[in-house]
């Protein structure tokens, strides 16, 4: 049976570009063949700033949004982040959605597909590895990042990728398949 492989949109403003970006990663992780892939988008869960009484580590949660979102979560053995970056930072959408969980994220592996302006999203990046961590998710260095990402769409929106972002994503998935089966027996635990 194939590892489920979580492609958590991370942005949630309108006009994002990280649906489009989700989608041809997608397309290509279902080419690849060693996933079963799910759109994971945190915009559809409708997550307010954290709301929940009791802590995470509990998993007594009282939101129906909450119990949709950590459904969503546990069913994954591994996530790619599709990660904007704001203002130097994290898109506070992504931080949010990590904090409402716990044991849902732990032993697995996660990567990042970042985009941005000329650092390609790689702060953003850089700066979610240590709350991934924080919350027992094991972030691995393979990753994608998309340097002035709206030159990348055409006029359509429509996003076609070059040999060395294909090429990239190749070796993330193909690294993050050896993290989730690698973490599968504590996940099991």
């Amino acid at each position: 049976m194939k590892h489920q492989l979580s492609i958590i949109i991370g942005s949630t403003r309108p006009g994002r570009a990280g649906p489009v970006f989700a989608e041809w990663l997608d397309t290509f992780a279902r080419q690849h063949g060693k996933f079963e892939p799910v759109l994971t988008d945190i915009a559809a869960f409708h997550l307010p700033v954290l709301d929940e009484p009791h802590h995470p580590r509990l998993g007594n949660y009282q939101n129906d949004h909450t119990k949709a979102w950590s459904k969503a979560i546990d069913a994954a053995d591994a996530f790619v982040f599709v990660a904007p970056e704001y203002n130097y930072f994290a898109a506070p959408a992504i931080v949010n959605a990590i904090d409402y969980l716990l044991r849902e994220w732990k032993y697995k592996p996660a990567a990042i597909f970042s985009y941005g302006g000329v650092s390609g999203g790689l702060r953003a990046a850089q700066a979610l590895k240590p709350l991934l961590t924080s919350v027992g998710i094991m972030p691995i260095p393979e990753g994608v990042a998309l340097p002035m990402y709206q030159k990348l769409l055409d006029e359509n929106g429509a996003f076609s990728a070059s040999e060395q972002v294909t090429g990239g994503a190749r070796t993330m998935l193909d690294e993050l398949l050896r993290w989730s089966e690698a973490l599968k027996p504590l996940r099991a635990a």
